[in-house]
């Protein structure tokens, strides 16, 4: 069974209810989920929080009217809101010496592999300084076309770009059970699950069977993008104070088990891209990425094809030997300009200041 205890980088979505009553920002609550994220940085954990509550606090402050609002409507307030939402999390972290950080994200950033790899470069600078980021759906911008709908399966999505090992979905609800607890008497929980097969679908009903926003469709759809991206994922309730704590505790939760670990399922993903170019290396190069290391533009001998930054390109050896595959920083232009430079050079042949690595250790297959 998977605990909190192990997460290495740990992924927890929270949705409005939790954060928001009547308008009003729940402050005991989130302190108290602040001590938690605390602990869990304490100890060597990355936490990202992905969290909803910026168009019900925009709402209140807008004193909107009732009822399903319009998009522009939605919009405004989420301006308004997401400033006072970040605001509480940086106060609420600020105590415990933990810096704050706001992500917006819409679903274009995750298909686009440019935007997904700049994404992922920024919340790995942001983890590496021992920054908290605070990410919710970019709601002022995002159109119906370009939403991903619910936090649920943002955060799903959040969990395989940054590579994490867990995903806590602070729910309504203690878990996935076998039917509606509220108007099925017989439905039990699960405490684990590990595939998730025709029939777990079909017990999770409507969309909008449970309580929170989309229901437990949504929550099984977030549970299969984390777990074949390598990633545990549970549900338990939120609404408790230091949720966390209580469910490295024990308390009721569904764990949803990772088919893989999250390097693998990364790697496996990028090995079967199609490349769009090409990247010979001298042997230098290729004893050091034998060694785990990133290529940098030095031990690149050429550059063929035309590609993209965020593409797949293949990586071939000294002697045409096919090495493996990975996403290039560059374009095929500006890494057959840079080939063979030192990295400290990469600003001056350019015109403007580049990333270290032409292909990052992270983002290739070998």
């Amino acid at each position: 069974m998977a605990s909190l205890g192990a997460a290495r980088r740990l992924v927890v979505k929270i949705g409005s209810a939790l954060l928001v009553e009547s308008g009003t920002l729940r402050q005991d609550w989130l302190h108290a989920l602040a001590e938690d994220v605390a602990a869990l940085r304490g100890r060597g954990t990355d936490v990202i929080l992905v969290s909803s509550g910026s168009i019900a606090l925009g709402r209140a402050g807008l004193a909107l009217p009732g009822g399903e609002l319009a998009l522009e409507q939605s919009q405004a307030a989420a301006a308004v809101g997401q400033i006072r939402l970040a605001r509480a999390y940086e106060e609420a972290l600020a105590p415990h010496g933990i810096t704050a950080a706001q992500v917006l994200l819409t679903l274009d950033d995750s298909t686009d592999r440019r935007r997904y790899l700049n994404a992922r470069a920024t919340f790995e600078a942001l983890l590496s300084l021992g920054v908290v980021p605070i990410v919710n759906e970019n709601d002022t911008i995002a159109t119906d076309e370009i939403r991903f709908g619910d936090n649920d399966r943002l955060a799903a999505q959040i969990a395989v770009t940054v590579g994490a090992d867990q995903l806590v979905l602070l729910s309504d609800v203690d878990g996935f059970y076998s039917g509606d607890p509220r108007r099925d008497a017989s439905a039990t929980r699960f405490d684990t699950i590990g595939r998730i097969t025709p029939q777990i679908e079909a017990m999770a009903g409507d969309a909008g069977s449970g309580l929170s926003r989309g229901g437990m469709k949504t929550k099984l759809w977030a549970a299969k993008t984390a777990t074949t991206g390598g990633a545990a994922m549970a549900i338990t309730n939120g609404f408790v104070d230091r949720p966390l704590a209580a469910l490295e505790a024990g308390a009721n939760a569904t764990w949803f088990l990772p088919e893989t670990d999250p390097k693998a399922a990364r790697k496996r993903w990028i090995a079967a891209m199609k490349p769009r170019g090409e990247i010979t290396i001298d042997a230098g190069a290729a004893r050091a990425l034998g060694q785990g290391k990133s290529l940098l533009p030095a031990g690149v001998s050429a550059v063929g094809g035309n590609f993209g930054r965020g593409d797949a390109v293949a990586i071939l050896g000294p002697a045409g030997e096919r090495l493996g595959a990975g996403l290039s920083r560059y374009t095929a232009d500006e890494a057959a300009r840079i080939k063979g430079r030192q990295s400290g050079e990469i600003e001056t042949v350019l015109g403007y200041p580049g990333r270290a690595a032409l292909i990052h250790r992270d983002d290739m297959a070998l």
